[in-house]
């Protein structure tokens, strides 16, 4: 506890570091997973390609990945932006599949009744598909949300700014209170990302609430 409140500014700011480094691959992995979700859904033919494609991705091992990244984006091995590319791509690997099925899960009743009622195609994704599948999604990007804040501290490797630092530094010390207090930040990081989406997705789905139903 000591060691905690001594270096409070540093876990602050490696806390800080490591929201932004897991966070903003979160958004952006979820903007790119939407439309190509929704063209798995869409024509049939791409679902299996796409759902088993982009789930590859995941396959490949961050080390790897955040060593390899440098060379092909031209970015330098500190530079943070490997990493946000790295998580971006592990999001879209964990979430296409689940837009694709979030949006199969809206009943097909539903989507001839707002056909009828003259919802163009646009707009019925818009305001009667996206909402219903909402759920199903949030589910998925919570699972994202946790992976990405633990795949950060990979990047404690090539020596990018974040949580995992205190692991090598408490490691290499021999040194305990440092990797201590890497875990318990990781895991209320991790607790906090859920707890937002959570939120996000309470006030997005109002009518579960009013149904008794579970998000």
């Amino acid at each position: 506890m000591t060691w905690f409140l001594d270096h409070l500014d540093v876990v602050w700011s490696r806390a800080l570091q490591h929201s932004y480094l897991a966070g903003v691959p979160l958004v952006i992995g979820l903007l790119l997973a939407l439309p190509l979700g929704w063209l798995a859904r869409r024509y049939p033919r791409l679902y299996a390609p796409f759902t088993a494609g982009f789930g590859l991705l995941y396959t490949i091992p961050s080390l790897a990945l955040f060593v390899i990244l440098p060379v092909i984006l031209g970015t330098r091995a500190l530079d943070p932006i490997n990493v946000v590319v790295a998580m971006t791509l592990y999001t879209v690997a964990l979430l296409v599949r689940t837009v694709a099925d979030a949006l199969g899960s809206v009943p097909d009743h539903v989507q001839q009744a707002a056909t009828a009622m003259g919802y163009t195609r646009v707009r019925r994704f818009f305001a009667i598909e996206l909402p219903l599948a909402v759920p199903v999604i949030s589910a998925g990007l919570r699972v994202a949300a946790v992976s990405n804040v633990s795949i950060v501290s990979v990047g404690t490797i090539i020596g990018v700014n974040q949580l995992g630092l205190f692991f090598s530094d408490g490691f290499d010390r021999d040194f305990y209170d440092p990797l201590f207090v890497g875990i318990v930040a990781c895991v209320v990081l991790a607790l906090l990302f859920d707890a937002v989406i959570l939120l996000i997705t309470r006030l997005a789905t109002p009518w579960v609430r009013a149904t008794g139903a579970r998000a």
